[in-house]
């Protein structure tokens, strides 16, 4: 193929590229679509992100706490208002005490019940509104209130319902209904209700304001949209600077990494479960388990006859064969044990035919010196020559 026929060839596969490339635009229609790919990190990490961003919006100052102690001793209570979000099963009497102090000398304090009362213990686990003599109540021990039959029928019960002077429509606020508010201390100068429950409270707290809410979770991202839930944290906090507190002081170490990191912790977890897994796995046949070593009968003795000379010395050993050599000169020989040392010397040697010298030096007393290795032996070998004989 020449030149000339390539470069046709190539103008030919052109022409069809941009015949099926015309075909397929013709086809395509062409749309917009929207992808809702969740919230945000940030709006994940921080489910009251949404209410900072509203009150910014309303040109209020707003900040998160890193922590109580260091809030308490750097913002004064004058034109602040401080929101407790997080919990606070941590806090103690005196944090709480040192609380409602700085809302005494003129700040704002938002707080969100987060334990019922117990009447056997006589205290809930909210050391903060038992120092405010409010109780978390569950709605269902509220005995039931016949309405008069000249008002007219609630359209909303489950809503909480604010009413404020110069306004002819209440706020609206969907709060849990399962729990109530009772001011036991009678300080409530302010409230709002649903249909059998309160469920905010503002009381003056000396200089201040402290303002109770049965619950927080209408200010989170998903519900701070909802009826009036975000008008009433403006109005709460309006003409002041606004603090969110989420945590307090020396939060474990464990929360703050489920609370920022569950994937990580998650996929640890997994792996950690795989290396058990297959660590745990047997690799190759089974192996049965070794018989058990056998020792000779002569290994034995020889062991029990060190663990004696270890425990009771040569001696122990020397006596007892000698004490056997006269058993069995006593057998063979009624009466010899009666007969003077020098003729039981001479019947041994008659009888193993040793001499007397050699049964002398077998069969002599003990000295208390430690004999050597080879006197020991060969007074062993006179001895079991003689014993033998018997």
């Amino acid at each position: 193929m020449n030149a000339r026929q390539r470069l046709w060839l190539s103008l030919a596969a052109l022409a069809l590229l941009a015949a099926l490339a015309a075909l397929l635009l013709g086809r395509l229609d062409p749309q917009r679509r929207s992808v809702d790919l969740g919230p945000a990190p940030e709006a994940r990490s921080n489910p009251w992100l949404a209410a900072e961003h509203f009150l910014r919006q309303r040109q209020i100052a707003v900040d998160r706490a890193d922590g109580l102690s260091r809030f308490l001793d750097d913002t004064p209570a004058v034109g602040h208002s401080l929101v407790l979000l997080g919990s606070r099963k941590q806090l103690s009497a005196a944090q709480s005490q040192r609380l409602l102090d700085w809302a005494a000398a003129g700040g704002q304090l938002v707080v969100v019940a987060q334990a019922n009362w117990s009447e056997q213990r006589q205290r809930s686990d909210d050391l903060l509104l038992d120092l405010l003599q409010i109780r978390r109540l569950p709605s269902s021990s509220l005995a039931d209130e016949e309405e008069p039959a000249d008002l007219p029928a609630d359209p909303w019960p489950q809503l909480t319902k604010l009413y404020l002077e110069n306004e002819e429509a209440p706020a609206y606020f969907a709060f849990d209904t399962r729990y109530h508010l009772e001011d036991v201390g009678d300080r409530a100068h302010a409230w709002a209700n649903s249909a059998k429950a309160t469920h905010l409270l503002q009381l003056a707290h000396g200089d201040g304001l402290v303002t109770v809410l049965s619950d927080g979770g209408l200010w989170r991202n998903e519900r701070i949209g909802e009826h009036d839930h975000a008008w009433l944290l403006w109005y709460l906090t309006q003409d002041s600077q606004v603090t969110l507190l989420q945590r307090l002081d020396g939060e474990a170490l464990p929360r703050l990494l489920l609370r920022h990191f569950p994937e990580a912790l998650l996929a640890l977890g997994v792996l950690l479960a795989l290396l058990l897994w297959h660590f745990g796995l047997r690799h190759g046949p089974r192996q049965d388990d070794a018989a058990p070593p056998r020792r000779q009968l002569g290994e034995h003795l020889r062991a029990c006859a060190e663990f004696l000379c270890r425990q009771q010395g040569h001696a122990a050993l020397l006596t007892r064969l000698q004490a056997e050599v006269r058993q069995r000169a006593r057998q063979r020989h009624p009466g010899f044990e009666r007969l003077p040392v020098t003729e039981q010397w001479q019947l041994l040697s008659r009888f193993s035919r040793l001499s007397p010298s050699h049964i002398s030096q077998a069969m002599r007393p003990l000295a208390e010196q430690r004999l050597g290795p080879a006197p020991f032996t060969r007074q062993v070998a006179h001895l079991q020559r003689l014993r033998n004989a018997l």
